[in-house]
């Protein structure tokens, strides 16, 4: 899967976030290691995610706008 993410260049090296996933952040000296950290970043958000939503009594449902 392919995430779009947001990277802030600033005096300590890069900053990223994932737009998509509110919360996923991550950060790095070189662009390389700020892309590399968000990765597992993103990895462990879904796990977390995906633990959430198999919790007893959590329902899922389709919004649309």
């Amino acid at each position: 899967m392919t995430y779009r993410v947001a990277l802030l260049k600033s005096d300590e090296g890069f900053s990223v976030s994932v737009p998509g996933l509110p919360g996923c952040l991550s950060q790095g000296r070189t662009e390389e290691e700020a892309l590399d950290n968000i990765r597992s970043a993103i990895q462990e958000y879904l796990e977390v995610r995906n633990e959430i939503f198999r919790e007893p009594g959590v329902q899922l449902a389709e919004v649309t706008i």
